[in-house]
């Protein structure tokens, strides 16, 4: 799940709302009021925004097409059926359904599909082409506002956004958890870890490099525009999704969070800010450009089965998350064991919770430590 360069879960958050911000449950227009009734208005317009991205099938095509990230969902679910077998179960942004398909075809007796989107209408056809009508129920709207018939034996989902965190659609797990999950229950993925490590981007690299080489190209010196095509390219704080290789990373990644869904108090930190410090040696002599930061979420084994990780790691099979990297102003040359250090905070932004700030605090060998702050969506 992600938005803004790509898309969010199978769905979006919780469920596509009917109803619009402005209007009370019994259909009367509400006063606009005071700052509280304007900002609930405001996150109503973004959350209404947010749901459209969903409504369309480029996004689904895009996750459904990731073999990486819907077999992981699919094996996950399976080998769990002695879990899942007779049992209730919660799908939080259902989109198209297929993760709720899957865990009736795990055997669950009752599979409520929550989504927010437009795309509760097609999940609903899913559901109906697959014969499920008696055990797969579509509910549209958010999981925070739609109510169910009983508490579940088991929550799926696929929430993770870019750099994980990014859309913000843990929230509406985790209020899920604690309204309608039985005591005990079952997370589908239940863990996720967030790594980070040092980078060589040969794509961007090549770019840097690109206007030294104009000259014997065309005859044409164009040196001058490296410092410029560096402050373009390099000098900015967007967060750029992009997919590296093993090859391109510098240093052993560093895990520097681990989040467990059935932690009372994670709400509390996600709001807070999620990170941690890092500490790492360089393999060898480059130009370092920045941190590519990746994660993986981690499905219980079930009856006898080991743990399924789905990893986002550049050392794995690409999936359509990729890595969120944060660059540099500038590239740091950098040589066999140089030590690189520092910490990393993961927090909503103030002025869009659905959106992804990254504090990054670093220190490269001998150079002052420096800070920068990083954004995707704002």
């Amino acid at each position: 799940m992600s938005l803004p360069k790509k898309r969010k879960t199978d769905a979006a958050d919780g469920g596509g709302g009917e109803g619009s911000a402005g209007e009370e449950e019994d259909g009367g227009e509400r006063d606009p009021g005071g700052p509280g009734e304007a900002q609930e208005s405001e996150q109503g317009a973004r959350d209404r925004l947010y749901y459209e991205c969903y409504s369309d099938v480029s996004v689904h095509e895009e996750m459904i097409a990731d073999r990486v990230r819907t077999d992981a969902y699919r094996l996950g679910i399976l080998r769990n059926w002695a879990s899942l077998r007779g049992k209730t179960v919660l799908d939080v942004g259902a989109g198209t359904g297929i993760l709720s398909v899957f865990c009736a075809q795990a055997g669950a007796r009752r599979v409520y599909a929550v989504e927010a989107s437009d795309i509760w209408q097609q999940a609903r056809e899913v559901v109906r082409l697959n014969g499920l009508e008696d055990r797969v129920h579509v509910l549209p709207g958010p999981v925070e506002t739609v109510e169910l018939p009983e508490r579940v034996d088991a929550i799926v989902s696929e929430w993770m956004g870019y750099g994980l965190l990014h859309e913000s659609m843990l929230a509406s797990v985790l209020h899920a958890r604690a309204k309608w999950l039985k005591e005990g229950g079952l997370l589908l993925p239940a863990s996720a870890e967030l790594f980070l490590a040092p980078i060589n981007d040969r794509t961007l690299e090549w770019r840097l490099g690109f206007w030294g080489e104009v000259k014997q190209r065309y005859g044409v010196d164009m040196s001058c525009l490296e410092g410029f095509a560096t402050r373009c390219l390099m000098g900015h704080s967007e967060i750029v999704v992009q997919g590296l290789t093993g090859e391109e990373v510098l240093a052993r990644p560093q895990r520097f969070a681990q989040l467990q869904l059935d932690r009372d108090d994670l709400q509390q930190e996600l709001q807070a800010g999620v990170g941690g410090r890092f500490s790492c040696r360089c393999y060898g002599s480059a130009p370092m450009h920045g941190f590519a930061l990746w994660f993986q979420v981690t499905f219980p084994g079930g009856d006898g089965e080991k743990p399924l990780v789905l990893s986002t790691s550049p050392f794995h099979p690409e999936t359509h998350w990729k890595q969120a990297l944060l660059y540099l102003d500038e590239p740091l040359q950098v040589e066999q064991d140089t030590d690189i250090s520092g910490e990393i905070t993961l927090s909503p932004s103030r002025d869009n919770p659905r959106h992804l700030r990254v504090l990054l605090r670093y220190k490269v060998g001998d150079q002052e430590e420096k800070t920068k702050d990083f954004r995707m969506g704002d």
